[in-house]
């Protein structure tokens, strides 16, 4: 199986906000993706794309889009949980269930850094081996397909990078039905009273719960490096 490990800190970083630092490191960035050459010719074409249109356009453009792409609703948020659980109080277990496994594997985060977030995955991914990485990117495919889906939609060229993502999983990338951002007065609504739902995002009880994506009967290999 190919290393997969400079393809996947990449891709982290390709998805990280777009700033002039970024901005000075794609080369080297794409160029690793390369020499790995672990993500298909044709998605590398792609990325290579994108860095080139990073460095093309004004660099207050670049970063305005990349907000509007990933902080402005859920529907392509890169906060994987935003999609499992919403607003609902599941999410804050599964949360710390993902802090664990890191730990276990000698990951540590920063304290402004939430672990759902899909570059903090990916650099958790990259600490393992090739087939546990696989593996565990394999188990939010349903997630990314959802995002690479909203993406494309909206013609982004972030779309080939959560495909690669896909791929390295050992994926198809393709497009999935996907439920729309609500609108912002839907999304502040209270929710009706005595209707089996505390806060917008949680279940009701006709509705089924939740999964977490982190297999928990899975142990990640120990003290590897970050």
């Amino acid at each position: 199986m190919k290393n997969t490990r400079y393809s996947l800190r990449a891709l982290a970083r390709l998805l990280s906000y777009p700033d002039a630092q970024l901005r000075s490191e794609l080369a080297p960035l794409i160029a690793a993706i390369d020499e790995e050459a672990a993500v298909p010719a044709a998605r590398r074409a792609e990325l290579r794309s994108l860095a080139a249109e990073l460095v093309r356009l004004d660099p207050l453009e670049v970063e305005a889009r990349y907000v509007e792409t990933f902080d402005r609703g859920r529907v392509t948020s890169l906060h994987l949980f935003e999609h499992v659980h919403g607003d609902s109080r599941d999410r804050g277990p599964a949360m710390i269930d993902l802090v664990q496994t890191y730990e276990k594997a000698g990951l540590y985060l920063a304290p402004e850094e939430l672990p759902d977030h899909l570059g903090v995955v990916l650099e958790f991914a990259s600490t393992q081996p090739p087939a546990l990485a696989k593996a565990f990117l394999g188990e939010m495919a349903h997630i990314l397909n959802a995002i690479f889906s909203a993406l494309l939609k909206r013609e982004s060229p972030y779309a080939a990078v959560v495909a690669a993502v896909l791929e390295l999983a050992g994926q198809k990338a393709q497009a999935v039905p996907f439920k729309a951002d609500e609108a912002l007065d839907e999304a502040w609504a209270e929710p009706e009273a005595f209707d089996g739902c505390a806060t917008r995002g949680q279940n009701r009880p006709d509705q089924a719960q939740p999964i977490h994506i982190v297999r928990k009967n899975t142990t990640p290999s120990q003290g590897v490096a970050a």
